[in-house]
């Protein structure tokens, strides 16, 4: 970090310390562990398949679950990194009381979070679009390599990750899709795509969360997009200090009391560091 780095982690530190959190955590906390995000620095252009797409019939579909088919393996064996488990170390000491975060990839409640408001869902369960049965992600793989034996061994182990895991791949011609073994209704990742609205009662709980936080952090979330900004822009309104961490701007830069331009690897442990001790029950 330069000087100027530096000083806004004090000021950050100085101001998060003695007061009750909850974090709003993006894809920027994720790629220590691999999983590539959709706006950080040098990050390519990506355009993901929305709900729309998604839902206008069995080609877009077999392309989706042909690419998730490959991508799959990387996601589901990706580790939490020194942020995700700084933030259990928030929460055990009682310096943190919630965590809404905008990653599908499950990896706060690997690291050991228990409050947590998954905002977009979660990839590792899978729904029918048509009865709504859910089923696990993992078993849906095990029936998607049944019906295509050798897909994911003929794309290579070259093939580039995409953020909610899936792969990019160039060809899909002849991938055969799986349907709901409840219904034979079309099954859909337990996630909200690009163009699918956040469940009601998801945003209320975490509206609520935020009313109850002394202070708000962002931790590695550009705020592109309005699930995510709409807390901070309630925070700020409230009173609420907001403090983002992430490389690069972001959309919320403006009403942030402190911004620190670093990774959450390097902020968070810092922060738990120092946080825990000034709040009851801190260690």
């Amino acid at each position: 970090m330069d000087l100027l780095e530096v000083d806004a982690l004090d000021r950050a530190l100085d101001l998060l310390s003695a007061r009750p959190l909850v974090v709003l955590t993006g894809a920027g906390l994720s790629t220590d562990s691999g999983i590539p995000d959709y706006r950080g620095p040098g990050s390519p252009r990506r355009t993901p398949m929305n709900y729309q797409e998604f839902l206008s019939g069995e080609p877009a579909q077999r392309r989706y679950w042909a690419r998730s088919h490959v991508g799959w393996a990387r996601m589901a064996h990706a580790e939490p990194n020194a942020g995700h488990r700084a933030l259990v170390a928030l929460e055990r000491c009682g310096a943190l009381h919630g965590l809404i975060t905008q990653n599908v990839d499950g990896l706060h409640g690997a690291a050991g979070s228990t409050a947590v408001i998954d905002l977009h869902g979660r990839i590792s369960e899978v729904m029918c679009v048509s009865c709504g049965v859910r089923s696990s992600r993992a078993a849906l793989q095990e029936r998607l390599a049944r019906l295509n034996p050798g897909f994911v061994e003929a794309a290579g182990g070259a093939v580039e990750a995409a953020p909610d895991g899936d792969a990019e791949l160039a060809a899909v011609d002849g991938f055969r899709t799986a349907r709901c073994a409840a219904c034979d209704g079309v099954l859909k990742p337990d996630v909200v795509f690009f163009g699918e609205n956040v469940p009601r009662e998801r945003v209320a709980r975490a509206y609520a969360m935020v009313d109850a936080a002394a202070a708000l952090l962002v931790a590695g979330s550009s705020l592109t997009v309005m699930s995510g900004l709409r807390f901070v822009r309630y925070a700020h309104k409230a009173g609420t200090p907001v403090v983002i961490v992430n490389r690069g701007a972001t959309r919320g830069d403006e009403l942030a009391a402190v911004r620190v331009d670093a990774g959450c690897s390097d902020v968070l442990p810092a922060l738990a560091a120092t946080a825990g001790p000034a709040l009851p029950g801190g260690a």
